[in-house]
């Protein structure tokens, strides 16, 4: 489905939410009702005419694009294939990093020491990959959703227990908005399950706060990283302290 189709669905359902007809949206926006129908069958809507829509239904035109973009199905997971690609050109890997944390092609030039054509090049390979969809300009559209993840136990999630884990721990987590907490609890897998989806809450609202700070002075942020693991384990010394169960004693 392509964005004007889903920008139509969004508005239309926006209409049926707000019990608007064709006939009173365009009495609203000093149309007949035919001229809507034609509008919204055909497509054909510049953007200040889409502004003018949404006002009249009463949503913001952020909200509806927005929507537009989420229902664009993007997949949860990258193939083996593709970590494998990423793992093995750092410098891909980097710039993949980047746009899963929506850094503009400038930003990456800017910070990283990569010349403006190993960027564009390295855009076009996540473009194959499926990673991103490139666009003119250098921008680029996420091909992943917001709950996207590295394959278990596959070549990035390998790396990083390598190499990322332990330099990301070296820290001391005493900076300013730093913190490192280690917390124990015996769960249900049910409990286990919201803490989860508590956990994705937690990831989705970083990525809100960080899109948000765009338009901030470069000066004014600096990069954080969240690093979050939920999983049934205990401390190997610790399970070697563990009484022996009846079982084992018999």
């Amino acid at each position: 489905m392509s964005s004007p189709e889903l920008l139509l669905r969004v508005l239309r359902s926006e209409m049926r939410a707000a019990d608007l007809t064709y006939k009173a949206l365009g009495a609203r926006l000093g149309l007949s009702e035919s001229s809507i129908k034609r509008m919204f069958s055909q497509g054909d809507m510049s953007l200040s005419r889409l502004a003018q829509v949404c006002e009249a239904i009463g949503v913001a035109l952020e909200d509806v694009l927005r929507q537009a973009a989420d229902a664009v199905p993007r997949a949860d997971r990258l193939t083996l294939d593709q970590e494998r690609a990423l793992v093995a050109d750092p410098q891909l890997l980097m710039v993949a990093v980047c746009c899963l944390g929506h850094w503009s092609y400038e930003q990456i030039v800017e910070t990283y020491q990569i010349s403006e054509a190993e960027c564009v090049s390295c855009l076009a390979r996540l473009d194959r990959l499926g990673l991103i969809e490139l666009k003119p300009l250098n921008r680029y559209r996420l091909h992943v959703s917001r709950t996207f993840r590295w394959q278990p136990d596959g070549p990035v999630q390998q790396l990083m227990r390598q190499h990322v884990v332990p330099d990301y721990f070296a820290g001391r987590f005493d900076g300013s908005g730093e913190t490192l907490l280690l917390v124990h609890g015996r769960l249900s897998e049910a409990s286990a399950q919201v803490m989860e989806q508590r956990i994705q809450q937690l990831a989705a609202e970083l990525a809100r706060l960080h899109q948000e700070d765009q338009r901030r002075p470069p000066e004014q942020r600096d990069g954080y990283t969240l690093l979050l693991g939920l999983r049934s384990w205990e401390f190997a010394q610790f399970t070697a302290m563990r009484r022996p169960s009846p079982q084992e004693q018999a």
